[in-house]
């Protein structure tokens, strides 16, 4: 099977699976998913909406968060992973858009990364669900699944993996299919004991085939 057909077998597999896939981080507006996203750095997403409301009702906006001190902020936070690094983040990442960029969230991916806390992944991810943008972040969870399925080959990297997958996925589809692999990820395709039984990616995932070869060898 091409790399082409893979990835139209996925395509029309996840439209099908999860055909209004969109993110579970809790948001009103694009300060609250900046926050979220931030937050969300090897963290689940259930922690942080149990997380966010109280942060969201004390800070309610860029200008109150960017007011803020550490001493103040930690306690909203300190049950999420890197809370003393987060908090940093946080309050730089307000004060940098209040300062620099008039209290409004940029959206390019370029002016995103400037701001703590805010990578390539987390840019990709607020440019794509507030504007639709044509990009995808790649989490542990796109990583792992594209891999498996053999949407990427020989990927080491983050950006390796987006690379080829911006490559094979029609530009249209490319904010979405950030969702269909995090959420397959999360639920099915899992780290360590993946649910295949209830995967209808049996066919072009290159796990799987490995676990059924390996099966099948003679014991020596």
């Amino acid at each position: 099977m091409t790399r082409k057909e893979r990835f139209e077998f996925a395509i029309q597999y996840f439209q099908e699976k999860y055909p209004d896939a969109q993110t579970e981080l809790i948001y009103d507006n694009p300060y609250q998913l900046l926050v979220a996203v931030i937050l969300s750095a090897q963290c689940t997403d259930k922690r942080v909406n149990m997380t966010t409301p109280a942060i969201f009702e004390r800070y309610p906006d860029v200008n109150s968060l960017a007011e803020a001190d550490f001493e103040s902020l930690f306690p909203y936070i300190k049950s999420i992973s890197y809370p003393n690094n987060k908090t940093r983040h946080l309050l730089g990442m307000a004060k940098m858009i209040r300062d620099e960029f008039n209290g409004e969230i940029p959206l390019t991916v370029e002016e995103l990364i400037k701001l703590p806390g805010v990578g390539r992944k987390t840019a990709n991810v607020i440019t794509s669900v507030l504007d639709n943008q044509p990009n995808i972040a790649v989490d542990t969870h796109v990583f792992r699944v594209s891999a498996r399925l053999g949407l990427t080959v020989k990927a080491k990297t983050p950006l390796a993996t987006e690379k080829q997958l911006v490559k094979y996925l029609p530009e249209e589809l490319r904010a979405e299919a950030h969702h269909w692999l995090i959420l397959h990820g999360r639920y099915i395709c899992l780290a360590r004991n993946p649910k295949c039984g209830e995967c209808g990616l049996r066919k072009i995932c290159l796990i799987y085939r490995q676990n059924i070869n390996n099966a099948l060898s003679p014991e020596p």
